[in-house]
């Protein structure tokens, strides 16, 4: 769905379009999170977060940057190699960047990987706050109990 790899067999419609024939118009309306971070590790925060912004045609980039950078709480790291990074932070920014265009729909692939308590907090206010926002979110984790916590509809899969 997150038109990372082609569909094997099926047919998914995101917003009306075929996530198979219209790849570069699905990316426009989602983000993603995983435990892969997809950021360049030569980059700095904000430069990582100026390039996705700036493929994605982001309106006021820079303010944008900024107030990411705020939310997931790495204002001081703002312009450090993401190399010199803790895992934690990485996926913080990996938050930032699945959010930099704003997109209405949110695929979360166990985001909490790497995340301490404190990151967990900021990462479920942001998507607490999605909520008014009237985006989805599309939660995979393997903590039950807290993936249900953050739903307004939920489907378990088992053995799948």
């Amino acid at each position: 769905m997150a038109t990372l790899v082609n569909p094997t067999s099926g047919k998914v419609l995101i917003e009306g379009l075929d996530i198979k024939e219209n790849p570069i118009e699905i990316r426009k309306k989602i983000g993603v999170i995983s435990h892969e971070t997809y950021l360049y590790t030569e980059l700095t925060a904000a430069e990582n977060l100026r390039f996705f912004g700036k493929m994605y045609d982001t309106p006021m980039l820079e303010k944008r940057i900024d107030e990411l950078i705020k939310q997931v709480g790495l204002t001081y790291r703002k312009n450090d190699r993401v190399r010199t990074f803790s895992r934690g932070m990485k996926q913080r920014l990996s938050i930032a960047r699945a959010l930099i265009h704003d997109p209405p729909i949110l695929f979360l692939d166990e985001p909490y990987t790497g995340l301490d308590q404190h990151a967990i907090a900021t990462f479920d206010r942001i998507l607490g706050g999605m909520n008014a926002m009237d985006k989805t979110r599309v939660l995979i984790s393997h903590d039950i109990e807290h993936g249900i916590s953050l739903c307004d509809r939920a489907i378990i899969l088992t053995g799948g």
